[in-house]
């Protein structure tokens, strides 16, 4: 869950950046939906440019968003299990062996993040280790390391490079065409100014809209892979553990209040908001581990 807020996060927020400029270059250059090959060359510059400066920068946001600290030397008979267990494991899966981190926290928490495959984060909560078994645990590290063998955080850096394209583009072409038909309706305008300001607030509300329907797909994305990362782990550790993780939380979850986010999913009833989710229900994923 936190690997996938923390990039969401940042990519929203150096799209806003970037939007701002975009609109910037469209009032000094005039860039509109009359130069469609210039403005689609932006969108892309753009769009995958939030991507992946997101990707890029993900390792340290999340370190400093969860005060994590990277285990160098272990101190501690869980730090020591910690590390021994993600360096067998990254032997197996065949990447680099990640950085390992681990952070105060009284949930059950743990995820991967990284722009590099044989350089990745790997961070894990205390209170993961302190209420699971030792097999459980190793079964939420095998899920983690699967989706760094993956390269889930890459190729959802490119799908949402993509997606944000898209966003860009068409919300200027639009933006675009209204504040042509306002100018045109509107006498006693500066020139260019009253065009411009409805170009920069459509276009900016256009980008939120469309990027909130856009969420719908790169939270589907997200959903198939944690189902790949979890038949993954099943094959690193072995099903049942996979399954005693999953009913772990599922089990933590319980005593919540309903709707509540956890570690690996989220309760509730199944409304629209569940096609909003990172992960699917935890009942969905035990389900799936069973049918293997």
């Amino acid at each position: 869950m936190k690997r996938i807020l923390l990039f969401l996060a940042t990519n929203l927020a150096v799209m806003v950046v970037f939007s701002i400029v975009l609109n910037i270059i469209y009032a000094t250059t005039g860039i509109q939906s009359g130069s469609l090959s210039g403005l689609l060359v932006m969108a892309v510059l753009f769009g995958f440019g939030g991507s992946l400066i997101s990707l890029m920068l993900s390792k340290k946001m999340a370190l400093r968003s969860i005060g994590g600290e990277i285990i160098t030397q272990p101190r501690n008979a869980n730090e020591h299990w910690l590390l021994e267990t993600v360096t067998r494991q990254a032997k197996q899966a065949g990447i680099g062996m990640p950085d390992v981190a681990i952070y105060d926290a009284a949930e059950m928490n743990a995820f991967a993040t990284g722009a590099k495959r044989d350089a990745a984060l790997i961070a894990v909560s205390t209170g993961l280790l302190a209420q699971m078994t030792r097999d459980e645990a190793e079964a939420v590290v095998a899920h983690e390391i699967n989706h760094v063998a993956n390269g889930d955080m890459i190729t959802m850096a490119l799908m949402q490079g993509v997606v944000n394209t898209f966003v860009i583009f068409l919300s200027r072409i639009i933006a675009n065409a209204v504040s042509g038909f306002t100018s045109n309706d509107e006498e006693g305008e500066g020139e260019g100014g009253g065009s411009f300001m409805t170009y920069f607030i459509v276009s900016m509300a256009l980008e939120m809209l469309f990027g909130f329907l856009a969420s719908f797909l790169t939270m589907w994305f997200s959903r198939q892979r944690e189902f790949k990362a979890d038949s993954g782990a099943a094959e690193l550790v072995g099903k049942e553990k996979m399954i005693a993780a999953l009913e772990r939380l599922k089990t933590s979850q319980e005593t919540q209040l309903e709707g509540s986010m956890m570690a690996f999913g989220i309760t509730g009833k199944k409304t629209m908001m569940e096609l909003l989710m990172s992960h699917p229900p935890l009942q969905n994923r035990i389900n799936a581990l069973r049918n293997l």
